[in-house]
């Protein structure tokens, strides 16, 4: 298969929107760097107040609803890929791609990703 075809592929993953409110932490820092606008198996929309640093890597935590009577935790290792500035003032839109994420965090989004979404 040729390659170009192959990242275009992953680019067009199953993207499943965030309609609740989802804060995305920065593991090492423990700092928030954003909102979780849409998710997929290989990556995340980051909605936040300051651009990331061009192909920034950070570990990240952030709380998936739905899978039990508590919201679950995974992490995951992303990659910044993109980033512009938003419609709404004072907003970055980032594009992430999943690096690292561990077998029981993967089967959590698998699971969260095949949820019906809600309104």
């Amino acid at each position: 298969m040729n390659e170009n075809v192959a990242s275009i592929d992953q680019r067009r993953a199953l993207r499943k929107r965030a309609n609740f409110t989802a804060v995305v932490t920065d593991v090492i820092t423990g700092h928030p760097i954003g909102h979780l606008g849409n998710l997929s198996a290989n990556g995340m929309l980051l909605i936040s107040t300051h651009p990331p640093r061009s192909e920034a890597i950070y570990q990240v935590s952030v709380a998936l609803p739905g899978l039990g009577s508590a919201p679950q935790s995974i992490e995951v290792g992303i990659q910044e890929q993109w980033h512009e500035a938003a419609a709404s003032p004072g907003q970055v839109w980032a594009g992430y791609r999943i690096v690292a994420i561990d077998e029981s965090d993967a089967a959590l989004l698998d699971a969260w990703l095949e949820q019906p979404e809600r309104d």
